[in-house]
C-alpha cells in the first residue's frame, strides 16, 4: 500500500519540477529576447527622428553649446558639424549618435522639449551636409540634466559608433 503512496509521490513530485524548470526556461528566455533587443541594431523604423535605445560608446567627438532656452544651431557650429561629418566619411559602417541636454533653469516638460529641439537643430545640420538620414540617430540620455555648470549643461553630444 506504501509503494502505491509512494509512486503517486513520486510522479507529482516529477511534475512539480518539469513545471518548475519551464518556469525558468521561460523567464531565462525573455530576459536574454530583452537584453538582445536592447543593444539590437537600429532598423530604418527607428531612425525617423525619433529617439531610440543605443548604447553610448567612447567619449563624445564633438559638443554643441546652446544659449538659455536656445534650440538653433549656434553660429559657430559648421567647424564641428565638418568633424562630425569627416568622421562619419571615414567609417561608413557607422552612425552619429546625438544627445541633446538642458540646465536647470525652466520646468521639466519645457527643458525635455527644448533639449529635444536641440538635438533635432544638430541631426538637421548634419543632414543638410549631406549624412544620409539613417546615419543619425537621436538618443534619450538617462539624465537629460547636464552637471553643474549652466553653460555646459545646455548642450547637444555627438558621438560617433
Amino acid at each position: 500500500m506504501f509503494d502505491q503512496e509512494d509512486g503517486e509521490l513520486n510522479v507529482v513530485i516529477g511534475v512539480l519540477f518539469g513545471v518548475i524548470a519551464l518556469v525558468i526556461a521561460l523567464v531565462i528566455g525573455i530576459a536574454t529576447w530583452k537584453l538582445g533587443a536592447a543593444n539590437a541594431a537600429p532598423t530604418a523604423e527607428t531612425v525617423t527622428g525619433e529617439f531610440v535605445e543605443v548604447v553610448e560608446i567612447g567619449e563624445p567627438l564633438v559638443k554643441f553649446y546652446f544659449g538659455v532656452g536656445e534650440t538653433a544651431l549656434p553660429a559657430d557650429a559648421a567647424a564641428d558639424v565638418a568633424i562630425v561629418v569627416a568622421e562619419l566619411e571615414a567609417a561608413p559602417e557607422k552612425k552619429a549618435l546625438l544627445s541633446g541636454f538642458h540646465d536647470e533653469t525652466g520646468g521639466a516638460a519645457v527643458n525635455a522639449e527644448v533639449s529635444k529641439n536641440r538635438a533635432l537643430s544638430v541631426r538637421e545640420a548634419l543632414l543638410a551636409a549631406g549624412v544620409p538620414a539613417e546615419r543619425v540617430l537621436l538618443r534619450r540620455p538617462a539624465v537629460t540634466l547636464g552637471g553643474g555648470d549652466a553653460a555646459e549643461a545646455r548642450r547637444v553630444e555627438v558621438r560617433v559608433q
